[in-house]
């Protein structure tokens, strides 16, 4: 970083994509010893947290599109973390359903998560990470749609 010319280390733009990269490997490592992507973290937290969705809405809510859905839905099924069934209001939609495996999955892919952002956020305070973190939601709910 302290090599890169002056112009790149004052943009935010470059900042976020070198620090997302690092981001990602970090996660990478982290997941991998339990045969897991990041987006399982995803898509196990939104189920836990709101309940059972079709797929479509989950992959909204985790903005993942929706060509990607069927084969993530398929990877947690197939690891039994999560269950797809029929919806009763819709048959043609099914709706997926965390399983208590999934919770448990959910809890070791947060410590492991806890642990990955802790390398990448060392040099900051706790105050600091909390204040870098509303600040990032904040430009990241102004750029995505409602």
């Amino acid at each position: 970083m302290r090599r890169a010319p002056t112009r790149l280390r004052g943009k935010p733009t470059w900042l976020i994509n070198k620090i997302s990269l690092h981001a990602q490997r970090l996660i990478a490592e982290a997941v991998a010893p339990l045969d897991a992507r990041a987006y399982h973290f995803a898509l196990l937290a939104a189920l836990e947290e709101y309940g059972p969705a079709s797929q479509a809405a989950l992959g909204h809510r985790c903005a993942i599109d929706r060509s990607d859905m069927v084969a993530m839905v398929n990877e947690l099924a197939e690891q039994g973390l999560a269950v797809r069934s029929p919806d009763p209001e819709d048959r043609r939609r099914n709706v997926i359903t965390i399983t208590p495996a999934g919770r448990r999955r959910l809890a070791e892919l947060d410590a492991a998560l806890a642990e990955a952002q802790d390398r990448l956020l060392a040099p900051l305070s706790e105050a600091e990470r909390g204040r870098l973190a509303d600040l990032l939601g904040r430009v990241l709910d102004h750029h995505t749609p409602p």
